[in-house]
């Protein structure tokens, strides 16, 4: 597969990330009416320890010099899961960025001894140009996430810590840090596509991030044995003035007593204290637990919804 006539690609560089903010919020702005990523999103995710922009990116110039179209591809160490992002306009160019990062994807996968390699990428329910692009190479919709939304109306109480229960809120050791990655791997354990990466990556990952810090890191404890926890962000603080949500997890054998709820209210009394209009936060529609009626239930309404698209290559 080869590019337009007159069309360069160039490996993408850190630098990019401005370049790639301006012209993802200009596409998802035409669609949505404001822009799904914020620049501070766009920069982290080309930051993160996991992924090599001269390897598993690519940005695509048209005949002038000017931007067309960029991909990245942000493979897991083993190189069993990849998650492809495209942006671009030009259906040719989208195509060529697909096969990219495919191609990257199996690379990764053959060196690191698998057998398969399940690839994901997403599509805005309100684009029409990527899912035809997207299913004609071989991709299948495998779920939706939703992104949901509460905007504050007032002030936000702090909640009432359910009884028998411990908070802590920080997480500035190795140790509580570690509790809280435990809860996640447990919590997560029956939805693949959602564990979070080995401890030593995901520490990394979130430290490499410039709207993250570990105080940001909420923690339950049952008897002195972490079972929830909430890690949220900055993420959408420069576009929404809202908190995020990036992750929330309770242990199966701790479900059921409120403190997915607690956790949830402890994140809108943050945000509001610090000025926030609204708190933000991801869904997998097919989250094995009733998230998405979780969040319905304490107020927080979907805003934007999209596909997430899945292709197993066997490799031989």
């Amino acid at each position: 597969m080869t590019l337009p006539a007159g069309y360069t690609a160039r490996p993408m560089r850190l630098e990019d990330a401005a370049l790639v903010a301006e012209h993802s919020g200009a596409y998802t702005r035409a669609l949505l009416g404001f822009a799904k990523h914020s620049p501070e999103d766009v920069a982290n995710y080309l930051r993160d320890p996991g992924f090599d922009p001269a390897t598993g990116g690519w940005v695509v110039l048209d005949p002038s010099g000017e931007f067309a179209g960029s991909a990245t591809a942000l493979t897991t160490a083993d190189g069993s899961r990849a998650q492809l992002e495209v942006l671009s306009e030009n259906p040719a160019i989208v195509r060529w960025l697909l096969d990219q990062g495919l191609t990257r994807a199996e690379t990764v996968g053959r060196a690191g001894g698998q057998r398969e390699v399940v690839v994901s990428t997403a599509s805005l329910r309100q684009d029409e140009l990527m899912p035809p692009i997207i299913a004609a190479q071989g991709f299948a919709i495998g779920t939706t996430v939703q992104r949901m939304r509460i905007t504050f109306d007032g002030p936000v109480k702090d909640p009432v810590v359910p009884d028998g229960v411990s908070v802590r809120r920080g997480a500035f050791d190795d140790s509580s840090r570690r509790a809280a990655h435990a809860v996640l791997e447990e919590a997560f354990r029956a939805q693949p596509s959602a564990m979070p990466r080995p401890y030593d990556e995901w520490k990394e990952s979130r430290e490499s991030r410039s709207t993250f810090d570990w105080s940001q890191l909420t923690t339950v404890a049952l008897d002195g044995q972490a079972v929830g926890v909430t890690e949220c962000n900055d993420n959408f603080v420069s576009t929404d003035n809202c908190g995020y949500v990036g992750r929330l997890a309770v242990v199966p054998s701790a479900r059921g007593r409120g403190l997915a709820k607690f956790l949830l209210y402890n994140a809108f009394a943050v945000d509001a204290t610090a000025g926030r209009s609204g708190t933000i936060l991801h869904v997998d529609s097919n989250n094995p637990t009733p998230a998405v009626a979780l969040y319905t239930a304490v107020g927080m309404r979907p805003d934007v919804v999209s596909d997430i698209w899945r292709r197993t290559i066997q490799l031989a």
